[in-house]
């Protein structure tokens, strides 16, 4: 009787501290959310994910997003993967590059059907470098070769960081990703053309940096060959 009443006592405690935790996550201070998101990490209740994952979609402040993610990964993939695969259908692009970016830390490849086309293409930057590293990190053995040609086609988008994430994402894929930067050194897209040719050169000398990449790829655009060794 004792023991059972033991029990009790501390699933009523755990609910309060859960429930104090919760509520933490609306306040108005970033550094409270921050620490309502540890809390729930820290004591993980599943009863908490939905709510999570909630806030992620809406959390303006990067640590505290962060430290929701942990909090995330710190609960059972059954519970929270489901919750963040139907994030991906979100109009909002927040929702569904924090979704995407919690599912890369979780590593759970049942996700890996969820990373679609439209996402890898979407057209929020954000969203679209989320669900680069999250493919990577998800592909099944045997498929990276597709995946690294589904990535070449966003080759020559963006800004500076928007393609760094991607020829990062390309790089991770090791030799899978050859033929399809092979392929775009040779696009007649100048801008596509360049930034293969600089992320060819990254693969071989990482050492290099992305900057001075770039300036060598746009010489050899410049120059009117492939920069292909022979």
């Amino acid at each position: 009787m004792t023991e059972r009443k033991d029990t009790a006592q501390t699933n009523t405690n755990t609910n309060a501290i859960t429930t104090r935790a919760v509520r933490g996550l609306e306040h108005s201070s970033s550094s409270v959310r921050l620490r309502a998101a540890l809390a729930v990490g820290t004591s993980p209740d599943p009863r908490c994910v939905d709510t999570l994952v909630g806030h992620c979609a809406t959390e303006p402040d990067f640590s505290v997003r962060e430290m929701l993610t942990w909090a995330l990964t710190r609960h059972p993939a059954a519970v929270t993967v489901p919750a963040l695969v139907g994030e991906l259908r979100s109009e909002h692009g927040q929702a569904r590059s924090q979704a995407l970016h919690t599912l890369s830390k979780i590593g759970d490849r049942g996700a890996w059907p969820a990373i679609t086309r439209a996402l890898l293409t979407d057209a929020d930057d954000e969203v679209a470098k989320c669900a680069w590293r999250a493919a990577v990190a998800l592909v099944p053995e045997g498929r990276e070769a597709e995946l690294a040609g589904a990535l070449a086609t966003q080759f020559g988008r963006g800004g500076r960081e928007t393609r760094l994430s991607l020829s990062r994402a390309l790089i991770a894929l090791g030799d899978a990703a050859l033929p399809a930067l092979r392929d775009t050194m040779e696009d007649p897209d100048p801008h596509r053309r360049r930034h293969a040719i600089a992320t060819e050169r990254l693969a071989r000398d990482p050492d290099a940096g992305f900057d001075f990449a770039i300036e060598e790829a746009k010489r050899i655009v410049a120059l009117g060959t492939t920069g292909q060794e022979e």
